[in-house]
């Protein structure tokens, strides 16, 4: 069967995978609504095309922090992707690189910030969670420095996790084969099986429940990397993250995997770029499965997009190949959405473009 659009990758993962694993790639916090809202908002943002534009030279090429990109769309940080396929991160940065595209690399990958590095090339970003003890934040930061990595995402709305149900369920444990790369040589302690979910009960004794605004600032004492700040969702934070000297924003709900009944990310998007006021680039992470959803979301004021369960499942039923050809679906799919909007360039892309199901609710308001 020939693959014609991004999600039918899940249906193979499905197939290929072992319950355990595919259940914690695949499901969100508690009742799952968020999860579903990711993807359902896009379908109440509907398409205003500006007709007759010659649209015969299209350019999707942009600048991330200062990095020239091929395409808009990035891979978002994915924990233990070798519970996918044997090559795991090795393969997810081969195929971003191929594609001139940024991989943010999860600190809880299977692979470490060296061994991706020996891949080639590439601009790499490193996704960073805080723990209590802070010299072993330092450690990584340091590593992912020293194997070439641009930029710090520091994930921010985890100072506990999520309820999971379906990891709590399967006891959901990393198979005994791997290990959580980054970590080796420090002393964070082992993640075993427990009476609740095994990571539950990993995260919960080293993630940082203080954790505060200060550690932006104190991030800043130890790198000279720019700093994303993922996990914003409200006008007030956008705010406080510019303020406190954030690089870029990446609006996030973590996947919809830690507090359910957040809104959407793409429904959140505009009001965190009004409040960044063009101060920082603005990004979003979360329900992207087609060209059409990157093109609204650029439409809100996004400079991006980052995409994360697409780049599991492609790795799970392809590999390398998988990963590769989930970001040419999304790119072509994306520059024939512009090409029918009328839009050559990505800064013609105005909101004037689309309608979204909020605008309409407003004008009818007595």
């Amino acid at each position: 069967m020939e693959i014609t659009n991004v999600s039918e990758y899940e249906a193979i993962a499905k197939e290929k995978l072992p319950k355990m694993v595919y259940d914690y790639y695949a499901s969100g916090a508690e009742d799952q609504w968020t999860l579903q809202e990711n993807r359902n908002a896009f379908s109440r943002i509907l398409f205003r095309p500006r007709i007759l534009i010659d649209v015969s030279k299209i350019d999707l090429t942009t600048t991330v922090l200062g990095f020239k990109i091929s395409i808009p769309i990035m891979i978002a940080p994915t924990a233990r992707q070798k519970m996918a396929h044997p090559e795991g991160e090795y393969a997810t940065a081969r195929a971003a690189s191929a594609a001139g595209t940024i991989m943010i690399l999860s600190s809880r990958a299977t692979s470490s910030v060296e061994e991706v590095a020996s891949t080639g090339p590439g601009i790499r970003f490193f996704q960073l969670y805080v723990y209590k003890e802070r010299n072993v934040v330092a450690q990584l930061v340091k590593r992912a420095e020293r194997a070439g990595f641009k930029a710090i995402a520091l994930t921010v709305d985890n100072p506990r996790l999520g309820r999971r149900e379906a990891d709590i369920k399967n006891r959901f444990t990393l198979p005994p084969f791997l290990t959580l790369k980054n970590f080796e040589g420090l002393d964070l302690g082992k993640m075993d099986k427990a009476d609740d979910s095994g990571l539950a009960s990993y995260v919960a004794g080293q993630v940082d429940p203080t954790l505060s605004w200060k550690v932006v600032k104190w991030l800043q004492t130890i790198t000279s990397l720019p700093i994303l700040v993922k996990g914003v969702l409200t006008a007030e934070d956008a705010r406080i993250a510019v303020q406190a000297g954030a690089a870029g924003i990446i609006v996030s709900n973590h996947g919809a995997r830690q507090l359910d009944y957040v809104p959407a990310t793409i429904t959140a998007l505009e009001e965190v770029v009004k409040a960044a006021q063009g101060r920082v680039p603005v990004f979003l992470d979360g329900g992207v499965r087609r060209g059409t959803d990157v093109f609204k979301a650029l439409a809100l004021g996004a400079s991006g997009v980052f995409i994360g369960r697409p780049v599991v499942f492609s790795l799970a039923a392809e590999g390398e190949t998988g990963v590769r050809k989930v970001l040419s679906m999304l790119r072509e799919d994306f520059e024939l959405t512009m090409a029918l909007s009328g839009c050559r360039s990505l800064k013609e892309i105005t909101r004037q473009h689309i309608v979204t199901d909020w605008d309409t609710q407003r004008s009818s308001r007595p």
